[in-house]
């Protein structure tokens, strides 16, 4: 009798939990449930440290591959990430290395979350496309595009899917290193092309194995610290917020772009981490963005030196209710949030939003159904610097160069019979010419410039260094040394140069006197680099000078001295053979300048969109009293939008139809010099008398028009409501009714307009 009730009762056991685990499906592994059923499912299963591990990035802490840390601060996170108090990691990269680490997430922790792998994927990961501020130079969409899906696909054959990219701060002071990492100084071109890059990245299907999610960075106002300093005060008006600086954030939304950023600076004395406004106001209400937000890189711990927190569980609190979702490399989420909920200090809903964005993200990615998607090493081995990677790589090089001058076609350079001397440091680098924002590219494998030149074998190419530009090995984190005396090498160049028939100097800025941290208050040419290019003008004045920079310089002396100069910013691995190949020509250039470049540093921050103000212009002869200053012009050496061809174009007979939506303006364009080429033809307007007063010109539109010798084109614009428009003071959209002025040209200083009432 016993034996038969132990039997009836272990009988009921089984049937009980047998009707548990029917009635308690786990949704959150099935795929037949759709993604919003799946993420509340796990979200429900979650304990509250659990939730707020999801909101946890760590940065890659040990070699995955080796044994486990036991001891120290590298134990404890290794700890976490089994107890699926992990949401994220970065720096972790490599097909073997990120298997390893998501496998510890997946396999070792309650629920199995798998990871998201970051990594700063700026303009390639190891084979380099051009800087992102080459990149913007080419006002190419689809060439952008392409790059960013080229980036991604390498990437993502090493394991990782999130960039911290693209960057979509408008910035008008070259002052700021960071310049090199966006795409300059105009609000239009900036929104054009951070949607062209966030598509490139993600493609048409996060859930594929090729595609990485984006970051539209920094939210907001990070491109206009005060004198340039990086991580310095911002200070702007709403009218500057809403037109200029908003606008390339807003168009990545329209894009899909799956995570944002918050910045370093502060906004109206609110550091942009623990902005309410900025997170909550405005990207999550009004713009209705249904991602997720990262903080900057320690940036709610920086909270407190700002003078905005106390301590780091204060920054936590600040940070988690403004709305930043997920903490990188500050640890004040997972050490703190727990009990600033249980204190009633911060909302459980406030943490499930944040954590179901995260969640939400992860399932697109299809991370759940196949957390090793990312971790092929045979797809990682023939993918990493592959054929097509480095065509387009080139491709992208060549379309980024810009003819800033070519008095008398000094180029093309001619393919046989030259005696061509080549000077400068730069000429024979394999490493500046990558760029800053390369950790994952391996030293010496950019093409240089000499070697693009040693292709073309019917020359004597001699060469001498001239002197060096930076001293020692500069890297990613440390000042770079630059050469402020050395000019013992000066003499073995003029001799060189004397020989020759022409002369290609090679100078600029050494690859890591730009990006994060790397502001300067000097934009000339770095150390001796101007004495040896007035030196050897003294003996040979045919030369053609080849810029290596991230940033705008200042080129007076150059400018009136110098006949030919070319901007090849710094263009990643194929950057010698994209050179090369444009000064002989076997390529027209046909880039612009996505910001001004002064006439000195006294004229930034500088910018082709400014106001009128009431005393644009001189009064009269002599007199004093208008917006000038006493020893310089106003405007830029080289304008935004200015770049030559090795051909000419003619603009001709601009015309303005009323539509329903809007006006159409046409204006022909003919090619009147002897090759084809590609001209960038750009559609300024004015809105002349405004509630709020307006640019004197507005990018508003341009196209890349490629003709044949002798060809013709009739160029259409439509110009709608929302080219017209703009923000008023309450943040709300306007279009007002009155004149307004149409530009067409081949840069900011038009050639062409016309005007018509609204």
């Amino acid at each position: 009798m016993k034996k038969r009730v132990q039997l009836l009762f272990f009988s009921l056991l089984t049937y009980s939990v047998i009707s548990c685990s029917q009635t308690d499906e786990i949704k959150y592994k099935n795929p037949k449930y759709n993604v919003n059923q799946r993420v509340e499912d796990l979200l429900s299963r979650m304990t509250l440290d659990e939730k707020i591990g999801q909101m946890n990035q760590y940065n890659g802490f040990w070699n995955v591959t080796g044994p486990a840390p036991v001891q120290g601060d590298q134990a404890k996170k290794y700890k976490h990430l089994r107890e699926g108090l992990v949401g994220s990691m970065l720096n972790v990269r490599g097909a073997a290395q990120v298997r390893a680490v998501q496998k510890v997430a997946v396999e070792e922790s309650r629920l199995g979350i798998p990871l998201i792998i970051g990594f700063d994927v700026i303009h390639g990961y190891e084979t380099l496309s051009p800087i992102p501020l080459a990149e913007a130079a080419s006002w190419d969409l689809k060439a952008i595009k392409k790059s960013a899906e080229m980036a991604a696909l390498e990437a993502s054959a090493a394991g990782i899917n999130w960039t911290f990219a693209p960057m979509v701060d408008v910035s008008r002071d070259a002052r700021w290193g960071r310049v090199m990492e966006g795409a300059g100084e105009d609000p239009y071109l900036g929104s054009q092309i951070a949607k062209a890059r966030v598509q490139g990245f993600q493609g048409e299907d996060l859930s594929l194995h090729n595609t990485i999610l984006a970051c539209a960075k920094h939210f907001a106002g990070y491109g206009f610290a005060e004198a340039g300093r990086d991580y310095n005060t911002v200070d702007v008006g709403t009218s500057t917020l809403n037109n200029i600086i908003f606008p390339p954030f807003k168009a990545s939304i329209d894009a899909g772009v799956k995570t944002f950023m918050n910045s370093f600076n502060e906004l109206n004395g609110v550091p942009a981490t623990g902005n309410t406004f900025l997170q909550r106001t405005v990207l999550k209400g009004e713009w209705q963005f249904d991602g997720f937000v990262v903080s900057d890189w320690g940036s709610i711990m920086e909270m407190m030196a700002h003078g905005h927190a106390k301590d780091l569980k204060h920054a936590a609190e600040i940070a988690a209710n403004a709305g930043s979702d997920m903490d990188m490399e500050s640890y004040a989420y997972v050490g703190h949030l727990s009990d600033l909920v249980k204190e009633g200090k911060v909302n459980e809903a406030l943490i499930d939003d944040a954590v179901r964005r995260i969640l939400t993200t992860k399932f697109e990615l299809g991370l759940f159904e196949d957390p090793y998607k990312y971790c092929d090493e045979l797809r990682e081995k023939q993918v990493v610097g592959s054929k097509p990677v480095r065509d387009a790589s080139l491709d992208m090089a060549k379309k980024s160069i810009v003819l800033l001058k070519n008095q008398d076609d000094l180029l093309p350079l001619a393919k046989e019979g030259v005696n061509i001397a080549v000077i400068g440091d730069l000429a024979a680098d394999k490493t500046s010419p990558l760029g800053s924002w390369r950790i994952a590219a391996k030293d010496e494998t950019a093409v240089s410039v000499l070697e693009g030149l040693q292709v073309y074998k019917q020359n004597i190419i001699t060469y001498a260094k001239g002197a060096d530009v930076a001293l020692g090995e500069p890297n990613f984190i440390t000042e770079v040394q630059i050469n402020q005396n050395d000019k013992s090498d000066f003499s073995e160049a003029k001799k060189v140069a004397k020989k020759a028939d022409v002369v290609v100097m090679v100078l600029g800025e050494h690859g890591f006197q730009s990006g994060e941290g790397r502001s300067r208050t000097k934009l000339g040419l770095p150390g001796v680099q101007q004495e040896l290019l007035e030196e050897v003008y003294a003996v040979n004045k045919n030369i053609v000078l080849v810029l290596n920079n991230g940033r705008p310089l200042v080129l007076s002396w150059a400018d009136k001295h110098i006949p030919a100069i070319l901007e090849a910013w710094q263009l990643g691995t194929q950057s010698g053979h994209a050179i090369a190949q444009v000064l002989y020509g076997d390529y027209n250039p046909s880039g612009k300048l996505p910001m001004s470049f002064p006439r000195n540093e006294g004229q930034v921050p500088l910018y082709y969109n400014y106001k009128n103000t009431g005393r644009p212009v001189a009064p009269g002869k002599d007199v004093v009293f208008w917006s000038h200053y006493q020893d310089q012009k106003n405007d830029a050496l080289y304008p935004f939008g200015h770049g030559l061809s090795y051909t000419k174009f003619e603009y001709s007979d601009i015309k303005v139809t009323p539509l329903p939506e809007g006006v159409e303006v046409k204006v022909n364009l003919k090619n009147i010099g002897d090759r084809a080429g590609k001209e960038v033809v750009q559609l300024y307007i004015r809105d002349v008398v405004a509630s709020v007063t307006r640019p004197v010109k507005e990018l508003k539109g341009f196209k890349l028009v490629s003709l044949s010798k002798n060809e013709e084109k009739s160029i259409r614009f439509v110009l709608t409501n929302k080219e017209l428009g703009f923000y008023n003071n309450q943040g709300e959209f306007v279009v007002e009714p009155g004149e307004f002025s149409v530009f067409v040209g081949g840069s900011s200083k038009t050639v062409i307009e016309t005007s018509f009432e609204l």
